[in-house]
């Protein structure tokens, strides 16, 4: 098997490792990646900022950037979520209909895929540490994403999950709503990791490097005892 893979904004450019990672994971699996250099971004920032036009100028040449009957996977629910939800509202009835009916079947979040698709849960990944896992909001409650993150890190070798309090309320990033609404934001930042910190885990995961990238900023600034870390990154520990 083969398959792309789309690489997000925020990793491309602050987390390349993360990509790296996953690669990792998916030829431990014998599973041929693909990636396409001309890949940029999905559009969801553009998108939710109501930059609709623009979104839809980016998500055509997602579209095309794409173009291969193969699976794409992503390390990242919200972007998946973006092409699978909200490319509907944009290109329903368009000349890239049937093209992006093609896409919203074959692209996959990352967990999502190596559970539900290779059927896998054990990767043969090993991991000393404790962790919590962050339901981020797209993930949950657009992509649907729940047990699959937590299946695979229960199968990581010595890595210990902890659920905290709230694991399902956001941690404030939001895209651009962290921009606008900085006190607010900040807040839900403190509340998440406070959490976090009363399960005594070494680490915070998830599939989203923007919920982390965040919870990050607030950690390093405010000198707390915790790490944030991509769930690929887990996975890919010791293999």
């Amino acid at each position: 098997m083969v398959v792309d893979i789309f690489v997000p904004c925020f990793i491309d450019q602050l987390y390349p490792q993360t990509a790296f990672n996953m690669v990792k994971v998916l030829e431990k699996l014998d599973i041929g990646v693909n990636y396409n250099t001309e890949q940029t971004c999905c559009g969801q920032v553009a998108f939710n900022s109501g930059f609709w036009d623009h979104a839809k100028c980016i998500g055509e040449k997602f579209i095309r950037d794409f173009s291969n009957d193969r699976y794409i996977v992503a390390p990242s629910a919200s972007c998946v979520s973006m092409v699978r939800n909200y490319y509907p509202e944009m290109f329903h009835n368009s000349a890239l209909h049937n093209e992006f009916k093609q896409l919203q079947k074959n692209i996959f979040e990352f967990t999502d895929f190596l559970t539900n698709v290779m059927n896998v849960n054990d990767i043969g990944a090993s991991f000393n540490a404790s962790v919590t896992y962050h339901d981020a909001c797209a993930a949950l409650r657009e992509y649907g994403l729940k047990d699959e993150p937590r299946t695979l890190l229960r199968h990581v070798k010595g890595l210990e999950i902890i659920e905290m309090k709230n694991s399902d309320v956001c941690c404030g990033f939001g895209g651009t709503f962290s921009v606008k609404n900085e006190a607010i934001s900040t807040a839900m930042a403190e509340q998440k990791i406070n959490n976090a910190l009363d399960t005594g885990a070494e680490y915070i995961t998830t599939t989203e490097i923007s919920c982390l990238m965040h919870l990050e900023a607030y950690i390093k600034k405010h000198k707390l005892p915790i790490k944030t870390i991509h769930i690929a990154d887990i996975l890919a520990s010791g293999i």
